[in-house]
């Protein structure tokens, strides 16, 4: 998670979910449009860097770029690499990562034939495999742990595709969801803990792959089930398999896809996230319940906790903050004052309904405060006679290894001041989060999640030199 300057223009107030995968089989030459669509539907996983590789069975064409998905292809791009085989990523830049070489999906030419990779996560081990690799001669050309990956299937002295590929799996240790392609085959692989997602879908009789089951809807498709840890899912055109590089191992699944990450109109095993994020709000009502005259939620990342929590305090519920969403990217003010008015332009409060309540803001997370503090201010500028703030998530106090752009552990609120202190800083006469607890009861026997960057208790140790302020659990 890297709290960076964003479309706002001003320090982004989330964790940011670093990337996005879609993989198609299709029967038809309609590859490069299929995942287009498929792309555009995953764009809220990373807004800042997108490619397509298109295959025919035999050659490869690529196009990549940085911005938004509709500002990277045209439909001349579009319509010059028909193909049966499409693969897609959308990503946001890492925080040392700003070149265009770092854009994914990533392609290889080896003696193996041509590949073309697609990652989201992130390597625990990717130092040690690096050196190891470096030592044997290996040349890297990127940051990219995804490249370790291509000089491991690189590999000679096995019988086939699949023996290398189990065997380089074997060796990959952290978080990863891959789509592969290879000739005119697509593989799609999660790691035995299965921390970040991976969803196999159906359209007109072909097989797609994608990190969340929205992509899906938007090309007329459906759901049919999630890739299961350590299992590699094999796609051909109107045909699917499987097989596994590995047994499932503790399954930790990436509790902030349910909280913040993914789209309201996807689901995963435990089901709409829409729902569940309304469940969170309940479970926030039932334990903090401040006197209030209106719900207002934060859009449009508190709408779902907002109406849970309207709907358990039976309050009313009112979209008080308007967001205008064509504000664009500009640049970071140099001024408090400036960075304060960037905030009122990408959102406007309604006045008439805020003037003279007592205001509960609702919002999914607060990771540094900064938007919050803004957003509060605005609140009272309108009139509010009280303001509270309730987050349908417990404190964000540990840093994650597992496929975000992590930040310093001491950027992070929470990991500096208690509730009481948070909420003096951000300006509100209370604060109420969702606890821990609270959050783990909901999710009590769902079949295992990772709670690290509230709990601090690490399924798997953190990398050397993470900063020496997390110990593994």
């Amino acid at each position: 998670m890297a709290i960076q300057p964003g479309p706002e223009g001003i320090m982004l107030d989330k964790f940011r979910e670093e990337c996005g995968i879609f993989g198609v089989a299709s029967s038809r030459q309609d590859a490069p449009e299929l995942t287009f669509l498929g792309l555009h539907a995953l764009q809220h996983r990373g807004q800042e860097r997108a490619g397509i590789v298109v295959g025919d069975g035999e050659r490869l064409r690529d196009k990549k770029g940085m911005g938004l998905v509709t500002r990277v292809f045209s439909r001349e791009d579009l319509e010059g690499m028909a193909g049966q085989m499409g693969l897609g990523h959308v990503r946001y830049s890492r925080a040392d990562d700003n070149e265009v070489s770092g854009t994914q999906p990533l392609l290889v030419q080896s003696l193996k034939g041509n590949l073309a990779l697609a990652h989201n996560g992130s390597l625990l081990n990717h130092l040690q495999l690096r050196r190891e690799l470096e030592s044997g001669g290996s040349i890297f050309h990127s940051g990219l742990d995804l490249e370790i990956l291509a000089h491991l299937l690189a590999r000679p002295g096995y019988d086939s595709f699949e023996e290398v590929l189990q065997d380089s799996l074997l060796r990959l240790e952290g978080a990863f969801a891959l789509i592969i392609m290879r000739g005119d085959t697509i593989y799609g692989i999660r790691d035995p803990r299965g921390f970040r997602p991976l969803i196999l879908g159906q359209v007109d009789g072909d097989y797609l792959l994608a990190s969340e089951s929205c992509a899906f809807h938007s090309l007329g498709g459906r759901a049919l089930r999630e890739v299961e840890p350590g299992e590699v899912v094999r796609l051909q055109p109107g045909r699917v398999d499987s097989f596994r590089f590995a047994p499932p191992g503790p399954r930790q699944f990436c509790i902030f896809e349910y909280i913040y990450f993914a789209r309201p109109d996807s689901s995963f095993n435990l089901g709409s996230v829409h729902l569940i994020r309304q469940k969170m709000g309940r479970q926030l009502a039932r334990e903090f319940a401040p006197a209030g005259d209106l719900i207002i939620p934060v859009p449009d990342s508190g709408n779902s906790a907002a109406q849970g929590y309207a709907a358990e305090r039976g309050l009313p519920l009112e979209p008080g903050l308007i967001k205008n969403k064509y504000t664009g990217r500009s640049f970071i003010m140099p001024r408090q004052e400036l960075r304060e008015t960037q905030v009122k332009l990408k959102l406007s409060p309604i006045r008439e309904l805020i003037d003279g309540q007592r205001i509960i803001l609702i919002d999914d997370s607060l990771v540094r405060g900064t938007t919050s503090r803004y957003i509060v201010k605005m609140i009272r500028e309108a009139g509010a006679r009280e303001v509270h703030l309730g987050i349908s998530s417990p404190p964000v106090s540990h840093s994650c290894y597992y496929g975000l752009d992590t930040t310093r552990r001491q950027e992070l609120i929470a990991a500096r001041k208690n509730t009481g202190e948070i909420g003096e800083h951000v300006g509100v006469d209370s604060l109420g989060y969702l606890s821990l607890e609270g959050l783990q009861e909901m999710f009590a026997g769902t079949g295992g999640y990772c709670d690290a960057c509230f709990s601090g208790r690490y399924p798997l140790e953190p990398p050397a030199g993470a900063g020496g302020e997390e110990e593994a659990q």
